[in-house]
């Protein structure tokens, strides 16, 4: 399925006037112009929204979805990604504890409200993510208008450390949940120990949340993510943490 690819500016108004770019991803059926899709939202890791994270996108998109994806860091840079190298990865982790939980909150629902407002959706809501995207893709299904939420190695739910003082109520607020939520880890992740995915899984057994719980093994942090990119060469995979294997199995099995 061909696509095309445009941006909204929206405003924001929780941690004071700006506006936040919604990079936008929709699927087009040539003499069909008015024809309707689903809606997802997808959530970048800390670098924003980076090449391979629009290419994840478009995949998405191709199999027949609205894609929209909020530049997150509104409050302190420009749409434009950070570099995976050292400084932006320093800031990515500072900007990811600064902003307050309820300025990520703002920007999700801002981002359905706008696929909710296209004439081609059709009213049906999901939402995915990788890293910091998996634990925005959690809180964004909070918000009862998501139907499903796929979550990719979500970071600091189990610790409750995303946000301005590193005090989230993501867990607290598991049965506010209402759509099916799929979460996938690797049981190799250092970011997300066992203990932390056992406290998770219990969490959303006892909140009621109707949802499936992934652990591959061997698999690593990002293990799903070919965006640990040298500088040199933006289209150079690492070789730690990437298994496009795993990737691949994960994505077939996964719908949203």
């Amino acid at each position: 399925m061909l696509i095309e690819e445009s941006y909204k500016d929206v405003p924001t108004t929780v941690a004071g006037k700006g506006t936040m770019r919604i990079f936008l991803i929709h699927p087009t059926i040539a003499g069909y112009p008015h024809a309707k899709f689903p809606g997802v939202v997808v959530f970048s890791e800390i670098y924003q929204v980076t090449g391979p994270v629009t290419r994840f996108a478009r995949q998405i998109a191709g199999q027949g979805y609205i894609v929209a994806l909020p530049s997150f860091y509104h409050e302190f840079t420009g749409p434009e990604p950070l570099s995976y190298d050292g400084p932006g990865t320093d800031a990515g982790n500072t900007w990811k504890i600064t902003k307050k939980v309820a300025a990520y909150d703002e920007d999700a629902q801002l981002t359905v409200s706008f696929l909710l407002g296209l004439k081609t959706c059709n009213g049906r809501i999901g939402a995915t993510g990788m890293c910091l995207g998996g634990h925005l893709t959690y809180r964004c299904a909070l918000d009862p208008r998501v139907t499903a939420a796929l979550c990719f190695f979500a970071t600091d739910i189990h610790s409750s450390t995303l946000g301005e003082g590193k005090k989230d109520d993501s867990l607290k607020r598991a049965g506010d949940i209402k759509g099916e939520l799929v979460m996938v880890f690797g049981k190799s992740d250092p970011h997300v120990p066992a203990e932390g995915r056992d406290l998770i899984r219990k969490t959303l057994h006892e909140a009621g949340v109707e949802f499936s719980f992934y652990e591959v093994f061997a698999a690593q942090h990002a293990f799903m993510s070919c965006s640990r990119l040298e500088s040199t060469c933006s289209d150079r995979c690492s070789t730690v943490t990437f298994d496009p294997s795993r990737a691949n199995i994960c994505a077939a099995s996964s719908a949203i």
